[in-house]
């Protein structure tokens, strides 16, 4: 069984080509509809990856507003979704990681879209293999670094835990921003927690405190050019602009405040985005999964300005 054999072809993200192969793209969509099935009250992560789609048509609209429209120049493709089993963690991993791993040998960026947070560490891992020097910017208003191994040794709280474990992240200069849960089911000290693990955990009343800048600076002053996995976990958000998520928590970003994040984000050398946590059961107007849409197609067109692509070379296409 091939790498493209385990994917099935749903709509596509902006109405690009769907693909069997990433060849000759710069950029390639990977939907990952898995989800631990465990959450107390919201099961729906797994559903994210069609909804994130179906949301994305009319967001598709405003790319030439961006300039350089990024989803032309980058060649971008939608490989569809990969064959997984919500609840089966052991198979699930070994088809992201086998999925993420070939793309990033190809030398394109996956721009993966989950899931729950659980469908992190397996592409992680790979990209730790190609990027032994590899940072984690993660927004989210939880950590993923609790301490919470039971029922399940891998769950979608716990990702950033067994990274620090394994140590394919360089931990000190790795960041967790937006966070505004300090507890989790009665267990106080999540953030010393993820703090003694040697994460930088930048709250979300340090975000508005200190400023959307000062904290890019930081970031960008702490990371320089090494490769980054960023992960942007959309309750980062306030659920007032996006609801339809597994755990929302109030008090997060505004749409122009995690824009303008992600902006500064993606200009650095990022080799792995991972969108996730989309629940579409909870979406008001489907307004989280164009959210979504609009994060992704944000971060294409910093990666076409960035520099990392040859600019003239796009211009002349």
């Amino acid at each position: 069984m091939t790498v493209s054999d385990r994917r099935r072809a749903p709509g596509t993200l902006f109405g690009v080509p769907h693909a069997a192969s990433a060849e000759g793209a710069r950029a390639a969509v990977l939907g990952i509809p898995f989800d631990m099935g465990s959450h107390p009250s919201r099961i729906g992560g797994r559903g994210g990856p069609a909804h994130v789609r179906s949301s994305s048509l009319l967001v598709a609209e405003t790319a030439e507003d961006l300039g350089i429209n990024p989803v032309d120049h980058l060649g971008l493709v939608d490989l569809g979704d990969l064959e997984v089993t919500p609840g089966q963690v052991d198979d699930a991993f070994r088809r992201i990681a086998a999925e993420v791993g070939a793309l990033l040998d190809s030398g394109v960026i996956p721009i993966t879209i989950g899931g729950d947070g659980a469908v992190t560490l397996p592409q992680l891992r790979e990209a730790h293999r190609r990027h032994p020097d590899l940072v984690v910017v993660h927004f989210d208003a939880h950590t993923d670094a609790y301490d919470l191994f039971e029922p399940f040794e891998f769950n979608n709280a716990n990702s950033f835990v067994h990274a620090a474990r394994e140590g394919i992240v360089d931990v000190a200069r790795s960041f967790h921003v937006g966070i505004r849960d300090t507890e989790l089911a009665g267990r106080p000290g999540v953030v010393g927690f993820a703090e003694a693990l040697g994460y930088r955990v930048r709250s979300m009343r340090a975000v508005r405190e200190r400023g959307v800048a000062d904290v890019l600076a930081e970031i960008s002053e702490a990371i320089g050019s090494r490769p980054v996995y960023l992960c942007w976990d959309m309750d980062v958000f306030d659920p007032s602009v996006a609801p339809g998520v597994v755990t929302p928590a109030w008090g997060g970003l505004s749409t122009a405040e995690g824009l303008e994040l992600l902006r500064g984000v993606a200009s650095l050398e990022v080799v792995v985005f991972d969108v996730n946590t989309v629940s579409p059961p909870h979406d008001i107007v489907g307004q989280t999964g164009s959210l979504a849409a609009h994060v992704i197609l944000e971060f294409l067109a910093a990666v076409v300005e960035r520099g990392v692509l040859d600019r003239q070379a796009l211009l002349d296409r």
